[in-house]
């Protein structure tokens, strides 16, 4: 069979084959590829050739072996991860149409499809599969590994693929860039040709986008990060632009929407700073986000555009250095910053005694076990001071100049947790950061380790963790080096361990291994320290006034159940003391109204604090059947006093209109 020439593009585009408007034509009337036309196809049939392939040649059916797959998907498990999601809602858009939604990584290997079933039995005629290649040297042109080799949105449709066994397939595939702009992997809808539908090809390049910019979000860790556009009803949209910051204000990186809205190309931009885009120094934006309830910000552009921006702060603790070296005007608000920030954290288990028998408890048993190398577990409901705790219990210890390493086993999605625990190595997958990662255990070396929410940590990670406890050595991901570890642990929960063992959710060696000493942090509805709790917190929040707490209000304040504990708390007292402004006592008309609402409504409390004690290991209250009455008769008397309207007894008494239906749901 002779290669591919000129004349047999020509014949090509003279076939007889039909289209998906019935006509002899490559697209649909009006529409063109998304790579361009006609122009990049007839390039693509070249290089094909030029790979040495045929037009007769049949599909290549070579898939990796299990263990090879494994490997390629851990390789690409960032991607995998915030590409699954995506797939699965664009999936749900096309189901039943004789199509399937394929992810490859950078070289057109496929890690991960799905499929209609109708379509599966076609697919696998022409290795579908995961584990096999789309590039164009394995498979010619074809929507995934052209749009890698083009680096641009592409659509493949019927007879312009290049071997004649994949002309009864449709394909629209948009790569997936990180934020350096590079190709990582390639989202593709593929069907069969007669099925074809103009807007799949937007579907996916939406899908491919979204997947950027949750990749985008990941990347960034330690920064600023702005979400932006001149309209402000699309900010959270995939019409938003996103730059990324060091917490000084040096450019990191934008999304492709962000770029265009700059206006500059990324290696432009590396010479700029936050205020140079976007007319705001950082000292300024930190004190936007100090205030109780930051609005949007108001940003104009170098080129003169007002834009409306959002911005993250995932800072660690050291910000204020990096904020320290942009400019003397920083400088002075970098300084206040940090005062504000040394003055809330705990010095030590001393600043959390504060009169309550149960703390003064728990802080005796811990100072027995200081630098003794027993583990401690700290269980207690959300909101409690678990973190706290632990940061004072470090600040205590004779590590206390090491580092204190906190991680929230629940925040992070569990296909991140291994890497972001036990680090990785220099290319381990596919967005991996140029010369790898540590991972936390290894950051907390010589100080101490933080596991919050450790009853969320998936089955197979509790295996891995426990074989760092007993063996004190590390292994990153795609390395073969055990690095020796040794640091301090302290572990929180606010579930029932014995619960999940018994469920099978928790292993049971872990958990003898971790609870060397167990101490249990109260409600805080059950503490008797209130008030000397809410002058601390009145002390670490304030600035120019010095407020007080009205006798009237200490006795509401005392009436309450709490249900979030120190959180609840510390946000009501922050907004309070804004409303009070200059006046240093803080009386109700300084409450906010549905504070106020829940004091009023009988039983309401009751309510609220079942919602927070759901899963939690102190099912006392819960259980009890006379507050359980209490809370549904409260639900009863709201419904029949607002004439059965749910939305109007929700407003009463202070909840959603989700917790009366749950209620009402669970008890019939």
């Amino acid at each position: 069979m002779e290669r591919a020439g000129d004349q047999d593009l020509r014949d090509k585009k003279s076939s007889s084959e039909p289209s998906p408007t019935g006509k002899n034509q490559k697209f649909p009337a009006g529409t063109l590829s998304a790579c361009d036309g006609p122009i990049m196809i007839e390039e693509s049939h070249r290089r094909s050739a030029a790979y040495g392939l045929t037009e007769d040649m049949e599909p290549e059916f070579s898939p990796m072996g299990r263990t090879d797959l494994s490997v390629l998907i851990e390789q690409n498990q960032l991607l995998h991860t915030h590409a699954v999601p995506v797939m699965e809602t664009l999936y749900e858009q096309i189901i039943n149409t004789h199509n399937m939604v394929l992810l490859t990584d950078a070289h057109g290997l496929i890690v991960h499809t799905l499929g209609d079933d109708d379509f599966l039995e076609k697919a696998n005629r022409v290795a579908l599969n995961p584990g096999v290649a789309w590039s164009e040297e394995s498979k010619g042109t074809n929507a995934i590994g052209t749009a890698i080799a083009e680096q641009k949105p592409t659509m493949v449709h019927a007879g312009e693929h290049y071997l004649r066994a994949n002309h009864f397939l449709t394909c629209s595939a948009a790569p997936i860039l990180d934020y350096q702009g590079k190709v990582i992997g390639v989202l593709d809808v593929t069907g069969d040709q007669r099925s074809y539908h103009k807007h799949t090809m937007a579907l996916v390049r939406m899908s491919a986008q979204m997947i950027e910019n949750q990749l985008f979000s990941a990347a960034f860790q330690d920064a600023i990060t702005l979400h932006f556009h001149p309209r402000p009803e699309f900010i959270g949209t995939l019409m938003e632009g996103i730059a990324s910051f060091t917490p000084g204000g040096r450019f990191l990186s934008a999304n492709r929407i962000g770029l265009f809205q700059l206006g500059l190309s990324l290696i432009a931009l590396q010479s700029h700073t936050f205020s140079s885009l976007f007319g705001l120094p950082v000292s300024a934006l930190f004190d936007h986000y100090r205030t109780a309830a930051p609005g949007l910000l108001s940003l104009c552009l170098n080129n003169g555009v007002r834009v409306c921006g959002r911005a993250q702060l995932r800072l660690t603790n050291n910000v204020f250095q990096h904020v320290a070296e942009t400019s003397p005007k920083q400088n002075d608000a970098a300084g206040h910053l940090h005062a504000e920030q040394a003055s809330r954290r705990l010095s030590g288990l001393r600043y959390l005694n504060t009169g309550d028998p149960q703390i003064a408890a728990v802080i005796d048993k811990v100072h027995k076990v200081l630098g003794r190398d027993i583990p401690i577990l700290v269980v207690g409901e959300t909101g409690t001071g678990k973190e706290l705790l632990a940061q004072a219990i470090h600040n205590d210890s004779p590590r206390a100049k090491g580092p204190f390493v906190a991680v929230n086993c629940a925040s992070i999605p569990e296909t991140l947790i291994e890497s972001e625990l036990f680090g990785y190595e220099d290319g381990a997958f596919t967005g991996a950061r140029k010369k790898g990662s540590v991972g936390k255990i290894l950051q907390a070396n010589g100080g101490s380790l933080f596991l919050d929410e450790i009853g969320d940590m998936p089955l197979n990670l509790q295996a891995r963790l426990l074989r760092v406890l007993q063996e004190r050595v590390v292994t990153p991901l795609g390395s073969t080096k055990s690095i020796p570890v040794n640091v301090e642990l302290i572990c929180a929960t606010n579930r029932n361990l014995r619960d999940q063992i018994a469920k099978g959710e928790f292993r049971e060696d872990l958990y003898y291994r971790l609870n060397g000493l167990v101490v249990k942090l109260p409600p805080l509805r059950e503490r008797t320290d209130l008030e000397p709790v809410i002058e601390k917190i009145l002390a670490a929040e304030s600035t120019d006034v010095r407020h007080t707490v009205s006798p009237e209000i200490m006795e509401l304040f005392k009436r309450h159940s709490w249900p979030g504990n120190f959180r609840q708390l510390t946000n009501l007292l922050r907004t309070a003391m804004v409303m009070a402004g200059d006046e240093r006592e803080i009386r109700r008309e300084h409450l906010p109204d549905d504070f106020l609402d829940d004091l009023e409504t009988p039983g309401i409390a009751g309510v609220e604090a079942s919602e927070s004690l759901g899963h939690h290991t102190n099912h006392s209250i819960a259980s009890d059947a006379n507050l359980e009455e209490m809370k549904l008769s409260a639900i009863q008397n709201a419904l029949e006093a607002n004439g059965g309207n749910v939305s109007a007894a929700a407003k009463t008494l202070g909840v959603s209109r989700n917790t009366i239906y749950r209620k009402i749901t669970s008890n019939r």
